[in-house]
């Protein structure tokens, strides 16, 4: 075995031993196109660090997006504005380039079950997350179920804690179960505490003149609404529901 043999496994077995994985996996390869292209060494040390660099970005984006727990990875690419020609278009790629999270502004896609409320947000959201903002998607139902046994187990503060760090959270269908009157403090306590500090992103069916139908208290459903709506894009969308249209278009005449 050679010297120059013996310094390229013990290069191999350093780079193992430092956990450049990526850098490791690459080295032949880099080798090979630095001697067939005459390429300094300075060159050839970029190349095989930009592997290494890559795709630990690559990891960092994805343990975000998987942390935000979406129910789908749609994107906005997937999304079928033709169909739904009521939304502004311009308007839904602008809220993607997350200026309004600049100014900790809130986003309310407001409309009827099936015309993409969900899609739009969590399209949004992925893109948030694949610029590593932290980001998490939950539905109000299940919100408000945490936040009950996060109380019942004095875990509340804790609770409220958790979701107030995400920088973006998306609160999926507002108004789709009843929100009883305890259970409407638990919610407004935590939008009280993002309020003016983070972006939050709703999805609902209820018009906000019948938000006092959703929480039972007029006077809690105002004060929500006051610190949802105060810094705040409203998007209505009225259309066709795209799971009946598909469920339709599938049908045998």
């Amino acid at each position: 075995m050679n010297s120059a043999t013996t310094s390229y496994q013990q290069l191999q077995q350093n780079l193992s031993d430092l956990k450049l994985e990526q850098m490791s996996l690459h080295l032949n390869e880099v080798v090979d196109f630095s001697v067939r292209n005459q390429v300094t060494l300075i060159d050839a040390l970029l190349k095989l660090t930009d592997h290494e660099l890559h795709t630990r970005e690559y990891n960092r984006i994805q343990a975000t997006i998987k942390a935000g727990a979406f129910p789908h990875l749609k994107e906005l690419k997937d999304f079928d504005f033709t169909f739904q020609p009521t939304i502004n278009q311009q308007q839904i790629l602008d809220l993607a380039t997350l200026r309004f999270m600049e100014d900790n502004k809130n986003v309310i896609f407001l409309g009827p079950s099936g015309v993409g409320k969900t899609h739009l947000a969590t399209s949004i959201g992925i893109t948030a997350a694949k610029r590593r903002i932290s980001t998490h998607f939950v539905k109000c139902h299940d919100l408000i179920q945490q936040l009950k046994r996060a109380k019942l187990e004095n875990k509340l503060e804790r609770r409220l804690k958790h979701y107030t760090k995400y920088r973006l959270l998306i609160i999926d269908e507002i108004g789709y179960l009843p929100i009883d009157a305890e259970d409407a403090k638990l919610f407004f306590q935590l939008i009280d505490l993002r309020y003016e500090k983070q972006s939050t992103l709703f999805t609902t069916n209820v018009n906000f003149k019948g938000w006092d139908s959703v929480f039972p208290e007029p006077k809690l459903a105002n004060a929500i609404l006051d610190r949802i709506l105060h810094h705040a894009y409203v998007i209505s969308i009225a259309g066709e529901s795209y799971r009946i249209q598909n469920h339709l278009s599938q049908e045998i005449p």
